[in-house]
């Protein structure tokens, strides 16, 4: 990165102006949370969405009522051409104008939850105006109207009115029983002075009516608040989801800036760490081979022996960690060849052999015969089974075995699985095992500690070339670990074949 111009791969800076967007979010979702958890009533809970709701029914309903007032003043001066009819008429939608500019007025204010109630009071108070003039309509009498006709009249228009004031009405509280109960009250005393029959089926029959519309109002009114309330709890829930998702991309970007980071200083470090482990290892070679002179005291030959012992140890955790890095860095590439499994298996086997002696470890192998060629990275392939066959020759006791298998897969691949009867590996701790770093309680009490990259090596490169990696272990009865090639890697195409198959392979074994 040059002086004064920052590359952008090199900006792992977290942006941290995220979080008063959450913190925004997680308040509202509080507030909500606490507003459905308190002890109120559901009726107080929403009363300002209720009356918000009920405001724009009515005025998107204000033509109704003075059409319905007309109508019913049209037929009963087509009845009884009285003029008190049409004072009545002229009250009524003077009523009713000044109902629609209070509610006007409410829907321009803020119907918050403190002044909501005084709204509510008010709006009551002008439909009780109204059921005062259909108490006076319920007044009216007919002096030359012959027979019951009026009487059905005014029950048919009462009728019609109330149940066209239940259904617009029907959002706020106790509207209809506020509304008519003037009207109730002026049909009683219209039964009780006439004491005519049809009179006093006409104030039961309205009565009855309004007990009806009230309970059905009533009703609806608890549905609205039930909904309101879902609605409520659904848009809570969107918004701990939101809260959730945010928290939870913020945490990913984080964790893979922290990743990506920390493999660009590794990758960084390999010239730095590098060189002067090569001058250790170097200097501490020429020391212990006394290519220089002999030694006067033989410890320090000793001494250097166990520098460069520990310096290509050194070496190899870097290596490891680089390699690591790189695959997660996606920097990882497959320099690929015709590679021979067999080769390549007896290859490694000859390489830990030595340490299979020194432990009096028996490695056996059995081999596929005429296993044709693999297109894979012939480096990389030979670290996993190397690093396959080090661990079964690190945790086997002294005196096990070591089996060695290449063969056909079922699905026409190649594999190659090796079998040890060391301690084994506890169900529980294979996940640990096989993430970066990570050891069993069996690996950490062992006196060959390793850096628990190995495993994860393996499948990052078995994944780079298509490839599967399966570790089956029990517990003190040993651990197998298969690397698997899949068939589009094999050169030589040949069917799927069946887990048994009827050649012999060919055997060998170390003691």
């Amino acid at each position: 990165m040059s002086k004064g111009v920052p590359s952008s791969t090199d900006k792992n800076i977290v942006d941290l102006s995220r979080n008063h967007r959450n913190k925004a979010v997680a308040k509202a979702v509080r507030t909500t949370r606490e507003r459905l958890q308190s002890s109120k009533t559901g009726s107080m809970l929403f009363e300002s969405e209720i009356l918000a709701m009920h405001i724009g029914a009515t005025l998107q309903g204000a033509a109704v009522m003075p059409i319905i007032i007309l109508m019913v003043t049209g037929f009963g001066a087509y009845i009884n051409p009285d003029p008190t009819l049409f004072l009545w008429a002229l009250a009524t939608l003077t009523v009713h104008a000044l109902d629609i500019i209070l509610v006007k007025r409410a829907s321009n204010r803020d119907l918050s939850a403190s002044n909501a109630i005084k709204w509510h009071r008010l709006l009551l108070l002008g439909q009780a105006a109204m059921g005062a003039c259909w108490a006076l309509f319920s007044l009216q009498s007919c002096a030359t109207c012959g027979g019951d006709t009026f009487v059905l009249y005014k029950g048919a228009a009462l009728l019609i009115v109330l149940s066209v004031t239940a259904m617009s009405n029907m959002m706020l509280r106790q509207a209809v029983l506020v509304g008519f109960l003037p009207t109730v009250a002026a049909l009683v005393y219209n039964a009780t002075t006439s004491r005519q029959p049809l009179d006093i089926a006409v104030a039961a029959l309205f009565t009855t009516a309004l007990v009806f519309f009230t309970y059905i109002t009533s009703r609806l009114h608890q549905a609205n608040l039930k909904l309101l309330s879902y609605q409520t709890e659904k848009d809570d829930l969107i918004a701990e989801l939101e809260v959730a998702k945010s928290l939870s991309d913020e945490a990913r970007r984080r964790a893979e800036e922290a990743n990506l980071a920390k493999s660009r200083f590794l990758a960084s470090m390999s010239h730095e760490l590098r060189t002067p482990l090569n001058a250790i290892l170097g200097f501490s070679e020429v020391m212990a081979g006394e290519v220089l002179g002999p030694l006067n005291n033989p410890l320090y030959k000793e001494y250097s022996g166990d520098i460069h012992r520990s310096g290509q140890h050194l070496l190899d955790l870097i290596n490891e960690i680089l390699d690591l890095s790189r695959i997660e860095a996606g920097k990882y590439e497959l320099n690929e060849e015709v590679v021979s499994l067999l080769d390549l298996a007896e290859d490694c086997v000859g390489m830990v052999q030595l340490r299979a002696k020194a432990k009096n470890i028996t490695i056996s192998e059995q081999l596929e015969p005429d296993l044709p060629a693999v297109w894979a990275d012939e480096k990389a392939m030979r670290q996993v089974v190397l690093n396959l066959l080090s661990n079964a020759v690190k945790f086997t006791p002294k005196g096990g075995e070591v089996h060695v298998k290449v063969g056909w897969t079922a699905g026409g691949g190649q594999y190659v699985s090796i079998r040890d009867n060391g301690p084994g590996i506890p169900a529980e701790e294979i996940p640990v095992v096989l993430s970066a770093f990570g050891q069993g309680s069996i690996a950490i009490k062992s006196a060959e500690q390793g850096t628990g990259l190995g495993l994860p090596i393996v499948q990052a490169i078995l994944a780079k070339h298509g490839g599967e990696f399966k570790l089956k272990s029990k517990l003190r009865e040993g651990t197998e670990v298969i690397a698997i090639l899949p068939a589009r890697r094999v050169l030589e195409s040949l069917p799927a074949v069946s887990e048994t198959r009827a050649v012999e392979p060919r055997r060998r074994q170390f003691a």
